[in-house]
């Protein structure tokens, strides 16, 4: 893990808030002028700590109403079921999010998708195909409470 300063997390919490800050707008934030801000974020970049930049669309917006959590089991955890089924998930452009789980279910994934008719499709087309699929229970969100916030720097 990389060692990080007060200056380091308030920008990466700034980064979070919003990846599309210019650097003189970040090195403002964090109290730097910009070259040493920008030499703090090349180094954060080149130890991964920064992977990417991304922007936020509205599912609203793109006619994306509806969001399931479907929560998987497997008859079958040998390596060969698990790589299939994983490299299945990460094909399907709805599933926006897929967790490996400890306990009951083997998976949780997260679909993204126009309307129930259309999940119904995606099921029977897609997660019903998985290998060794046991089980596939599904819940539906009403809206969202909390969106996807800044991760949390120790």
């Amino acid at each position: 893990m990389t060692t990080l300063d007060d200056i380091d997390r308030q920008i990466l919490l700034e980064l979070q808030r919003n990846g599309r800050l210019t650097n003189q707008e970040l090195a403002d934030r964090v109290g730097l002028s910009p070259s040493p801000c920008l030499r703090r974020v090349r180094l954060l970049q080149e130890n991964g700590v920064i992977k990417g930049y991304a922007a936020m669309l509205s599912q609203d917006a793109l006619g994306l109403s509806i969001t399931a959590f479907a929560r998987m089991t497997l008859l079958s955890h040998t390596s060969q079921v698990v790589d299939a089924v994983e490299e299945k998930l990460r094909a399907i452009p709805e599933v926006v999010e897929a967790y490996l789980l400890a306990g009951d279910d083997d998976y949780l994934v997260k679909i993204v998708i126009e309307s129930f008719g259309a999940y119904e499709d995606l099921v029977r087309r897609e997660l019903r195909t998985l290998p060794s699929l046991s089980s596939i229970k599904t819940t539906f969100a009403f809206a969202v409470i909390k969106p996807p916030s800044p991760l949390p720097i120790p």
